[in-house]
């Protein structure tokens, strides 16, 4: 499970162990297979490999099974954690046999790389090892507690699913290390805080694995540390004390991390002030902060924006000033969504709100699933919002999916949660089951009012509407069913046997609850009405003024060059009725649900008109009506190098003026 929070005193809800629900068609369903057989196996190569990752290399030679030095990336153990958690759960839900065998080589690897005190990270093992001057906790930027978080995460998942201890005991090692660690920091006054804090995380679940206070006593003194650095810095938000916090600001995978981190610790232990900060920074991000798409932190490089004149401080791969969201150069790494993910479904479990799964699918369906390609073989780093033709100027990562990237921490963070997807599909309470994730599943719920039974559900979201429940094998104890009504479905029905609600704009945003009395004959439909609709941006958002993007359902479309018949995308203009209607499209042997309509193309005189120019006189142009089609955010990217842009031009006019 993801999180296990069943023991939890502050959690409204708990997810649903991760082996007790399944996805049974539809896109989540395509998703999980392709990361089962094509993600996984392709991130174990690629971290086998002595020539490109060097991850697995490392280990052995810690181990001593080889000899060498070290290679690759500081957070390359953190990155191969994150693998084997995806490798776990896909190995379980497939009963792939041979999969399972070589997890536990791997443990056995690990534990043996590991250092009598517990610690345990490759580069500096090596380096102490080759007297070349490397030492342990020397820098920040090394990750090296980066990583023992994600060992943590995923020897707590290890554990629950198998019910064997031997990841476990090292993770249990590692940690012993750390608490010695804050120990003595605590001692002398010389703190260092982490980067990318995955170990509040890490630790929280240590404790709700095993029962141990002292791991959540671990975790408490890890946030509580940050307070203690000396010059710190927005970057890593621990410039003022994390209780001052109002806004979300520097590097954005480690603030969503860190604030995930804070809401493990405030469902376990009430914080009234840690709560404050948490609803504050949250509304900063999606008011003001966030694209379209759920992506995080627009910035490849950038100054604090609320430092003083004279104390500007560099920050990468980070939040900005309130609405600045550039396109062609938006940053949005991928895990920076991810750790989004996270972080939302902490605050759903704090409080079960619509707004937060309604953020986590938006995050999930649009620029997490836009950070890998249908195949399940490359990546995206970062995650644009157009891409044009060709660029006077060079981007820090390419603008196209790659096998493997230098920075390697995006994909097998994407490979952990699409394998773990299903436990999105639910949450539950002592006497009820909240929908979050809709899609093609069957679950088993046993719930604490002794209700027992199985919840089939039966759609075809996110492409159309209708998600019908049917609830068999039940010992007949009534329950509730709490239905998400996304933010953005304004109309529709909700069925229940005889009875129906007509849902309007007051339901959008909400949960619905059904009171299931009679299981055996529960027939609860949920009709979502879904239709294109156009969407306008804030004014400040200076780059999206007068332009409009795509939305269907909970999907954010864009156009790519093969959809449309123009030399650039960007003589295209939106009319305000384009028509579009939903198709069904294939891409790389994948069914899609594409959108088809008519919008407008300016013809542009050559003779008057100089693409290359910085300006120009406006010139009468002549516009006329071009047919295209719209793709899904998620689905770009995989025909080829061409154009692409999800904020269209708008043209105040109709497609017959």
């Amino acid at each position: 499970m993801l999180t296990d929070t069943t023991r939890s005193p502050y959690a409204k809800v708990h997810a649903l162990d991760g082996m007790k629900v399944k996805w049974t068609g539809g896109l989540w369903k395509e998703r999980f297979d392709t990361c089962a057989n094509s993600t996984v196996p392709q991130l174990k190569h690629m971290f086998d490999s002595k020539d490109i990752s060097h991850v697995v290399e490392n280990f052995k030679i810690c181990a001593g099974d080889a000899q060498g030095d070290f290679d690759g990336t500081v957070f390359g153990d953190g990155d191969f954690y994150k693998w084997m958690e995806s490798a776990i759960y896909t190995a379980y839900q497939t009963d792939n046999q041979l999969l399972k065998d070589e997890i536990e080589k791997y443990i056995d690897l690990i534990g043996r790389a590991q250092q009598p005190d517990g610690y345990l990270s490759t580069k500096q093992i090596i380096g102490e090892r080759s007297g070349n001057g490397v030492s342990r906790m020397g820098d920040i930027n090394d990750f090296e507690v980066y990583n023992f978080g994600h060992m943590f995460t995923a020897a707590c998942v290890h554990k629950r699913i198998t019910g064997k201890d031997s990841f476990l005991a090292i993770a249990a090692r590692t940690a012993d290390y750390l608490e010695h660690l804050y120990e003595e920091a605590e001692r002398t006054g010389e703190v260092q805080t982490a980067v990318c804090p995955s170990h509040y995380m890490g630790l929280v679940e240590m404790y709700r694995t095993t029962g141990e206070e002292r791991y959540l006593k671990l975790a408490k003194q890890a946030i509580a540390l940050r307070d203690s650095v000396k010059n710190g810095l927005d970057d890593n938000q621990d410039k003022i004390p994390l209780k001052q916090h109002e806004k979300i600001l520097g590097h954005a995978v480690r603030a969503n991390y860190l604030y995930a981190g804070v809401a493990d610790l405030c469902l376990e232990e009430e914080d009234p002030d840690y709560i404050k900060v948490l609803h504050k920074v949250w509304r900063s991000l999606v008011d003001k902060k966030l694209y379209i798409t759920g992506g995080c932190g627009a910035l490849y490089n950038g100054a604090s924006p609320y430092g003083y004149f004279f104390d500007h401080q560099l920050v990468h791969q980070a939040y900005g000033y309130e609405y600045q969201l550039p396109n062609v150069t938006a940053y949005n790494e991928t895990c920076a969504s991810l750790g989004g993910v996270f972080w939302a479904w902490r605050m759903f479990c704090i409080d079960p709100k619509a707004e937060y799964m309604d953020m986590l699918e938006r995050m999930m369906l649009n620029v997490n699933l836009a950070g890998i390609s249908m195949d399940g073989k490359r990546f995206f780093y970062e995650n644009m919002l157009r891409r044009a033709k060709e660029l006077p100027y060079e981007l820090v990562w390419g603008q196209e999916r790659t096998e493997y990237i230098l920075s390697y921490c995006c994909p097998p963070n994407l490979a952990r949660t699409i394998a773990e997807s299903a436990e999105y599909a639910y949450a539950v309470d002592k006497d009820g089951v909240w929908t979050g994730l809709y899609g093609a599943n069957k679950a088993h719920f046993k719930l604490e009012n002794g209700a027992n039974f199985t919840l089939v559900q039966k759609t075809q979201y996110p492409s159309n509407g209708t998600i019908a429940f049917e609830v068999e094998e039940s010992n007949e104890i009534p329950f509730l069913l709490h239905l998400r009504i996304p933010s953005w479905a304004t109309a529709g029905v909700l069925v229940n046997g005889n009875n129906a609600i007509r849902l309007t704009k007051k339901h959008a945003g909400t949960y619905q609850t059904i009171e299931v009395t009679d299981p055996k004959n529960a027939c609860i439909c949920l009709k979502l009405e879904m239709k294109p609709r156009l969407t306008i941006g804030h004014g400040l958002i200076e780059e999206d003024r007068n332009q409009v993007a795509v939305e269907y359902g909970p999907f954010v479309y864009c156009m790519e060059s093969p959809d449309a018949n123009v030399e650039y995308l960007e003589d295209l203009l939106m009319p305000l009725d384009p028509g579009f209607e939903p198709v069904e499209y294939e891409i790389e042997g994948r069914k899609i649900q594409a959108l088809e309509g008519t919008m407008l193309q300016i013809c542009h005189q050559p003779e008057s008109f100089e693409r290359d120019a910085l300006y120009q006189q406006l010139e009468p142009e002549n516009v006329k009506a071009v047919p295209v089609r719209m793709i899904p955010y998620y689905a770009w990217d995989n025909r080829g190098r061409g154009e692409m842009m999800i904020w269209m031009p708008l043209a105040w006019r109709t497609v017959k003026e």
